[in-house]
């Protein structure tokens, strides 16, 4: 995640010439990175000098609201600037990274609010959280996909000349499909048809009431009211994922069942996006880069869903190439602030 030691970096040098913040703002957890402005272009993941890190929770506005969102994202900026030995003063530059981010009006909101925190001379950037997710896997170029599938889902592709296309994303009701949240929510519900005698008996039953700690599927009911009403941000639900990937390991076939369908969902996201886009080019079978990120996109020891997830793609565009990021996405945030500043300093200077 390139090298830092809580501020004990070369941020004495960094700070004469100012320094980014890159923020990737999740539904699970909100992180912050702190570069320095005047550091050469990374050669590789390892030689990005991050100055500072620090973490928060959720900062997506539709989870938690507005307000709680913006607290969260302020949080996390000043902590890292604390962690770094800085202050806002010396920012030069903000990418801000949020999911939740998916039109222009939201973009503006945030654009006016940051300004109030930070000099007038910085600059700003606001994108959706797929956008750092893929700037971490290209070392901050943006062309390609992304693959995101955690709390959430979602597959975001851009050319080189700017167009943009995006599948899934929608939130857990309209379209997180093969998200950790979809994948748990499919095995909860089949819990429950299994206990009521509308589906097969699956040993996600046994596994899931051991993990909640409850002693039969007739409290799932309540326990998922709960949580459905109680924690917006869905994590909770989502973080059954393992329990699921287990069951299917040992051969259960619901829990395999739901594992496929996931794949399947997952690989026809980006097989959308990549076909709008052209990204494979007009023969299909161009080389284009596919950044898989995500807790659900995790190797596992038996069930590797990102394998399958490449498999499934490979058949429709051979030229794909995946690629796990060395650095995380708050990270490709940063790099895309100080991307934006570079072109702009040679615009300036008429190069």
């Amino acid at each position: 995640m390139g090298g830092y030691e809580n501020g004990d970096s070369p941020a004495a040098a960094a700070w004469e010439g100012g320094v980014i913040l890159g923020v990737d703002g999740g539904t699970t957890s909100t992180v912050c990175v702190c570069l320095p402005a005047a550091m050469p272009p990374p050669e590789a993941p390892g030689s990005v000098a991050v100055l500072s890190r620090a973490i928060a929770g959720c900062s997506n506005r539709n989870s938690v609201g507005e307000n709680a969102a913006l607290e969260t994202l302020e949080q996390v900026m000043m902590q890292a600037l604390t962690t770094a030995n800085t202050d806002r003063s010396a920012v030069v530059a903000v990418c801000l990274s949020v999911s939740g981010v998916n039109h222009p009006s939201d973009q503006q909101r945030m654009l006016d609010w940051i300004c109030n925190l930070f000099p007038g001379n910085a600059k700003f950037y606001v994108e959706n959280d797929a956008v750092a997710a893929l700037a971490s896997g290209t070392m901050g170029k943006l062309h390609g996909c992304v693959l995101i599938a955690g709390t959430g889902s979602i597959a975001y592709g851009v050319t080189e000349d700017g167009k943009v296309a995006r599948a899934a994303g929608a939130g857990p009701v309209l379209g997180d499909w093969g998200s950790g949240y979809g994948i748990a929510a499919q095995a909860l519900t089949a819990v429950i048809k299994a206990h009521d005698g509308r589906g097969p008996q699956t040993n996600l039953t046994r596994d899931i009431i051991r993990k909640l700690e409850i002693s039969s599927p007739d409290e799932l009911i309540g326990v998922w009211h709960r949580w459905a009403y109680a924690d917006p941000s869905w994590a909770r639900i989502a973080a059954l994922v393992p329990v699921v990937v287990s069951a299917a390991e040992d051969g259960d076939k619901v829990a395999n069942t739901i594992l496929h369908d996931a794949v399947q969902e997952l690989a026809e996201s980006v097989v959308a996006v990549v076909r709008r886009l052209t990204l494979c080019g007009e023969d299909g079978k161009d080389q284009f880069p596919l950044v898989l990120v995500g807790g659900v996109l995790e190797g596992n020891k038996k069930w590797d869903i990102s394998g399958e997830v490449i498999k499934c793609i490979s058949k429709v565009f051979p030229g794909v190439c995946p690629i796990r990021p060395e650095v995380e996405p708050a990270i490709g945030a940063a790099l895309l602030a100080w991307s934006h500043l570079r072109k702009e300093s040679k615009l300036q200077n008429g190069s």
